[in-house]
């Protein structure tokens, strides 16, 4: 009697082999491992190609957020109304840790305080921040988004100060004109005690990002300190790192090592909620794309019960020569697996090739469709951004080779259970 080598040793691979090779008479059959084939490879492409544009717009967000925020910052936690003098909590020794880390790139002292800009009928809320124009280059891109006037022309006791964009387009000022800025206080009775000062619009801003634009004043960090009667709440370093993803753990690592009564924050921290709904928005789509995957496993299920079905007398004569169920089960898992698998390369092949172009692509779309994807009038984003991970590449085909292995065991297993004397009886 004829004995068939194990699992995927020659036979069973040559004769699967030879099954996807061959031509069916049934044309609905190959038709249909076309279609699962083809459908393998767009579901594959296109989860790639979205995932990475959705880790370019997660990564230009990032750059606009960090752009005028830091890496890291470090703050007092201490009660409301103590001095934020250097010798009070600690801020030279802070500045001595965080300068020695060869981790850390810059640090600049910095003043944050809740205010409101008036200028006559409008008043809108801001951040009104005190920065130092010499060392803010250090930690933040401030510098390069002036779109109106310099940094460097915030002057201590000049009471001068920028504006983003969308704050001054909201005023109707522009460089020259004077606002009033109101910071609310409260005494030591209880009784509120409002603090107004006019500046000089120097200069205007802009990165962006509404965040920035529409929230955010810079002024000198001695003319902000003067409206604060020095609460140590609101005085703090920016820091910026070598490596901002590194941030978490170069926070918890020098954290450790600041006086008590500071604390170091990071950008994760900071804008946790931005990136908590990307982080959703990715896995919410990378579901809904592998459908694609399912779908098209679906149909390599389909096709195979009909080669199954279509093969039963080929089936009984390799039972018949001495074949084992085993070896019929490894001919169509190899069959099944060589369509799906050949999908999902495909797809990998053609996803990489369209998300590492898709800066080229979408040009000629436009041009050929004549329309704008995103258009500057409304997004500040003009380009679509894209980046591939290779971690994503992994994981997504990772994900449909199991799912497309899956699909051939059902119709293996009913190939392996075809009885030789019942397909052979009207043969």
């Amino acid at each position: 009697m004829v004995k068939f080598n194990p699992m995927f040793q020659p036979l069973s691979l040559f004769v699967g082999l030879r099954y996807v090779r061959s031509r069916t008479r049934k044309f609905f059959v190959s038709f249909i491992t076309w279609v699962s084939l083809a459908g393998v490879a767009v579901g594959v492409a296109a989860l790639i190609v979205v995932l990475s544009v959705m880790n370019g717009f997660e990564g230009e967000l990032r750059d606009r957020l960090l752009a005028l925020s830091s890496h890291a910052r470090v703050v007092a936690t201490v009660a409301e109304g103590a001095s934020a003098e250097a010798g009070d909590y600690g801020w030279s020794q802070a500045l001595a840790v965080l300068r020695a880390d060869s981790r850390v790139q810059g640090v600049a002292p910095y003043v944050e305080i809740q205010s409101l800009v008036l200028r006559t009928p409008e008043m809108l809320p801001v951040q009104l921040r005190g920065i130092d124009p010499a060392l803010e280059p250090s930690v933040s891109a401030a510098a390069a988004a002036m779109v109106e006037g310099r940094l460097e022309d915030l002057l201590s006791g000049e009471d001068r100060v920028i504006l983003g964009s969308v704050v001054a387009r909201l005023l109707g000022v522009v460089s020259g004109d004077r606002v009033t800025l109101l910071v609310p206080g409260v005494e030591q009775s209880g009784a509120p005690s409002p603090r107004l000062r006019e500046f000089t619009v120097s200069g205007i801003f802009e990165v962006g990002l509404h965040d920035h634009d529409g929230t955010l004043a810079l002024a000198h960090i001695d003319d902000v300190r003067a409206l604060t009667l020095d609460d140590a709440r609101v005085f703090g370093l920016h820091v910026k790192l070598t490596d901002p993803l590194a941030a978490p753990a170069v926070n918890r690592e020098l954290g450790a090592r600041l006086d008590r009564g500071l604390g170091l924050r990071d950008w994760t921290q900071d804008h946790a909620n931005y990136f908590r709904a990307i982080r959703i928005e990715k896995a919410m789509m990378t579901i809904i794309l592998m459908l694609i995957v399912g779908v098209a496993a679906f149909n390599i299920v389909a096709m195979l019960v009909m080669v199954v079905a279509d093969k039963r007398t080929d089936i009984a004569i390799l039972r018949t020569f001495g074949a084992t169920p085993r070896s019929v089960l490894e001919i169509f898992l190899t069959q099944g697996l060589v369509i799906g698998w050949a999908g999902v390369v495909l797809g990998v092949l053609l996803g990489v090739l369209v998300a590492t172009n898709v800066g080229s692509i979408v040009p000629v779309l436009e041009g050929t469709f004549s329309f704008r994807i995103m258009d500057p009038s409304v997004y500040y984003v003009t380009q679509i951004p894209a980046e591939v991970r290779l971690e994503n590449v992994l994981l997504i085909a990772a994900l449909a080779l199991i799912i497309t292995a899956a699909a051939t065991v059902y119709p293996a297993l009913r190939a392996s259970r075809v009885a030789p004397a019942e397909a052979l009886r009207y043969e």
